[in-house]
């Protein structure tokens, strides 16, 4: 599995409630919340963002509640992977069980900027920064994670 797109950067604690803010928890509906996605900390983000893009933060990312609501809306706006130094436990899991796929690298969290060119390997767990030319060594999913993730999530990889 192979992600590869341009970078969305933020800084530390990220929290769920500026991934989806709690007004439109409503919803439920996947595409409902893309369309709200990071709207809170970057009003841009909607409308920049391209399928296969990807998310830099620094620590801590998805801190907050435990709401499934905001991994979904980074799925369904079209990001292919997030890469942070860390993430909030509760968000790391509730990211695999939809299927988004997450990489914890410090170097990678401060070496990558907006806009660069990244591609992840999750066999290898390598990121590379295609427009500076670097590669960083993230974590490699283990098998039955990759195969949770390429299932679209934990519920479509059971019940396949």
């Amino acid at each position: 599995m192979k992600a590869k797109g341009h970078v969305f950067k933020y800084k530390d604690n990220v929290d769920t409630d500026v991934i989806i803010p709690a007004r439109y928890l409503n919803s439920s509906d996947p595409k409902e919340l893309a369309t709200h996605c990071m709207e809170d900390i970057d009003k841009d983000f909607v409308k920049k963002v391209n399928e296969g893009d990807i998310i830099v933060a620094e620590k801590n990312f998805g801190c907050g509640s435990s709401r499934e609501h905001a991994p979904i809306a980074i799925k369904a706006a079209g990001v292919s992977c997030v890469i942070a130094e860390t993430f909030a436990r509760i968000f790391y899991r509730n990211a695999i069980n939809i299927g988004l796929p997450i990489i914890e690298c410090k170097e990678a969290a401060h070496g990558i900027e907006a806009g660069d060119e990244v591609e992840i390997d999750f066999d290898s767990g390598m990121i590379y920064n295609r427009t500076k030319g670097t590669r960083f060594q993230g974590q490699a999913f283990p098998e039955f994670m990759q195969k949770i993730i390429s299932s679209g999530g934990l519920i479509n990889y059971i019940n396949s």
